[in-house]
């Protein structure tokens, strides 16, 4: 069995990390790049950043941070939020990332996924995916829509159904966010990651809702995610990476590293 991978999530707004819940209330917590340099000294197994405004306000990704970032940083890094084309995706490689996230431009534009995959390869495409809870009908047969431009429209489109899309089109992976999960610290949204995660043969990372070691056990092995993305239990220093992974080991979860 491969690795469950640990990845704690840079949300940055301004420049700034920030942190909210269920994307309100965000606060600035901080330097997003002294906050990677820790985590990569702490052991995290990748990184990934958003610009969380860049889709709503209709521009790029903050490129100066990335690079800054990547400087700090020697493990796999993503990005995402605001890449729109591939030549975004190419600045974004070019300042340093490992792979690029796609979310709302993709569900705009779906052959940006294709044509990202064939430019880069399909390891490189990440789909990111916010979804909440809706009325189940025949648009959304799930009961789970995807949401777009940082959880402010509502896409029409089915979770599961865009998961398989975002597959065949040729994602090499994808980071699925619940929005009613998001920053509650009280658990990953289990039935919506299972569901994804049956639906589609690439790896799921399971995004919204960490808040103990604990949480991220029952994602990895109840909902079977391949990886599980953290952020406000270890931006608050709740608990430590060597915390959360000691505590999977001895789940008998496989995790990088020695207990």
């Amino acid at each position: 069995m491969l690795s469950k991978r640990i990845i704690p999530c840079l949300d940055v707004r301004d420049g700034r990390l920030t942190k909210g819940v269920k994307f309100l209330g965000n606060a600035d917590i901080g330097d997003p790049v002294e906050m990677a340099a820790r985590y990569y000294d702490a052991g995290a197994d990748e990184l990934v950043f958003y610009d969380i405004t860049a889709s709503a306000e209709g521009r790029g990704i903050m490129l100066e941070v990335v690079r800054r970032v990547a400087d700090q940083v020697f493990i796999p890094f993503a990005v995402g939020g605001g890449l729109a084309s591939v030549s975004d995706m190419y600045k974004a490689l070019a300042a340093g990332a490992d792979k690029v996230s796609v979310n709302s431009a993709a569900v705009k534009n779906p052959d940006l996924i294709a044509e990202g995959a064939r430019q880069f390869g399909s390891q490189c495409i990440v789909l990111g995916m916010d979804v909440r809870r809706t009325a189940v009908s025949g648009r959304i047969p799930s009961g789970y829509e995807v949401v777009i431009n940082g959880g402010r429209t509502p896409a029409g489109l089915d979770a599961l159904v865009w998961a398989g899309q975002g597959q065949t089109l040729g994602a090499g992976e994808i980071c699925l966010n619940s929005i009613d999960a998001d920053g509650t610290q009280n658990g990953y949204e289990l039935t919506l990651t299972g569901l994804v995660g049956a639906a589609v043969s690439i790896p799921v990372i399971a995004s919204g809702g960490a808040g103990r070691p604990e949480h991220i056990g029952q994602v990895l092995s109840q909902a079977q995610a391949d990886a599980a993305l953290i952020a406000s239990m270890t931006h608050y220093g709740y608990y430590t990476i060597a915390q959360i992974k000691e505590y999977l080991a001895h789940q008998g979860l496989p995790v990088r590293g020695q207990w």
